[in-house]
């Protein structure tokens, strides 16, 4: 995409529409937009100059004519040129940030609206980068944003893990190859002091969780002299730094014998035992409290309950009965966390169902800590809804 900011085309925002923009919020959505046929034959994508009613210039942004947020908010000088020297610049800001929190080339290195880069995540995985275009106008910037990753990092491999459902809401298909490089098994990855394997070629997301990073830290510091169990353990995340952390025993349950298998081998690298359970968490639970097991961590860990609006009333009822299973294995004085990623599952709601579950287990006991994702994982200032990710870390009678 070359962009040339004296001819890029120009969109109109309707009269009385700009506020939010000028305020902060880096998002343009439809019904602040004129729809005029130019505007509406412009390409998914296209970046644009902001103009308000009285034609002044208020920034370049991407559009997209076809999404409810039709404009995504990149810089506020008009006058910037969106290439590859710009994108560089985003980049090493974010950079600088990272190595500030958790120097190491292990972590998030762009979250998106947060790090000035709208519809774009990148992990990095040392010298390896698994990135997501979740947006139009990040798909066609792909070029240059390859061009700014060589600059700034140099990666051995980039990888496209573009397989976010969002992505369908801007008309873009499912994607998954690798662009630069390649692939010879799972990439290994450090975090808070454990070596871990992150699967790029057929793992979740962007292949690890590091939105994580700080609650495994906490819960391992919970697990010395305690028997743990990881339900929902993926890879073995909360497992493995438990383990190394000086837990007696630490057993991780997952349904899926690829991720178990990563769980192994990178228990084998730290060094540390690692029993594992290939089940579905709830009957798995439901089985260990038949048979009188009682754990002093238990981690409920899971994917998405509530991947959509209309799915909040079972996801809710689901997160109730997991805490509810969950709770019957803890011993008394243990520790329970628990957590939702899902965007839609709000975080009082969350805590509230939590709670319930807790009582119908005929449990009870106290929050030690309520926690989102870790610092890599920023969230704009406009876009509180964009916390995603909530965790709470209950002591037990």
């Amino acid at each position: 995409m070359i962009d040339t900011p004296t001819i890029r085309p120009l969109l109109h925002l309707e009269k009385g529409r700009s506020r939010r923009l000028r305020a902060g919020h880096p998002w343009i959505f439809s019904n602040e937009v004129a729809m005029t046929a130019e505007a509406k034959a412009l390409q998914p994508g296209s970046l644009v100059t902001l103009v308000d009613a009285g034609d002044e210039r208020l920034g370049v942004a991407s559009f997209n004519p076809h999404s409810l947020i039709a404009a995504r908010l990149l810089s506020r000088n008009w006058r910037d040129t969106i290439d590859a020297a710009f994108l560089a610049g985003r980049l090493r800001a974010a950079l600088a940030l990272r190595e500030t929190l958790f120097p190491g080339g292990c972590y998030r290195l762009i979250h998106s609206e947060a790090d000035g880069l709208p519809g774009l995540v990148v992990d990095r995985m040392c010298d390896i980068v698994s990135l997501q275009t979740n947006s139009a106008g990040m798909q066609a910037l792909l070029p240059e944003l390859l061009v700014a990753l060589d600059e700034v990092l140099a990666p051995t491999a980039v990888v496209l893990k573009n397989d976010s459902p969002v992505r369908r809401l801007e008309g873009l298909e499912p994607e998954h190859r690798v662009v630069k490089g390649e692939l010879s098994g799972p990439v290994e990855i450090v975090e808070n002091g454990c070596r871990l394997l992150a699967d790029l070629a057929d793992g979740q997301k962007t292949g690890w969780f590091y939105d994580q990073r700080d609650n495994r830290a906490f819960v391992a510091g919970l697990a010395r002299g305690r028997r743990v169990l990881d339900l929902y353990s993926y890879a073995g995340g909360f497992a493995l730094q438990a383990a190394q952390a000086g837990a007696t025993e630490v057993t991780a349950v997952d349904r899926s014998e690829a991720s178990l298998a990563l769980a192994e081998q990178a228990a084998a690298l730290n060094g540390v035992p690692l029993r594992i359970a290939r089940a579905e968490a709830f009957a798995e639970m439901e089985r260990l409290t038949a048979a009188g097991e009682r754990f002093g961590v238990v981690v409920a860990d899971p994917p998405a309950f509530v991947k959509t609006k209309k799915d909040l009333a079972s996801g809710a009822k689901g997160y109730r009965k997991m805490a509810r299973l969950a709770a019957a294995l803890v011993e008394p004085g243990g520790f329970l966390f628990v957590a939702s990623c899902s965007h839609h599952m709000p975080a009082a709601q969350f805590a509230e169902e939590i709670a319930h579950g807790l009582s119908l287990a005929h449990r009870s006991g106290r929050i030690l800590r309520s926690a989102g994702a870790a610092a890599d994982h920023p969230v704009h200032p406009w876009l509180p809804e964009s916390a995603y990710l909530k965790s709470l870390t209950l002591q037990l009678d």
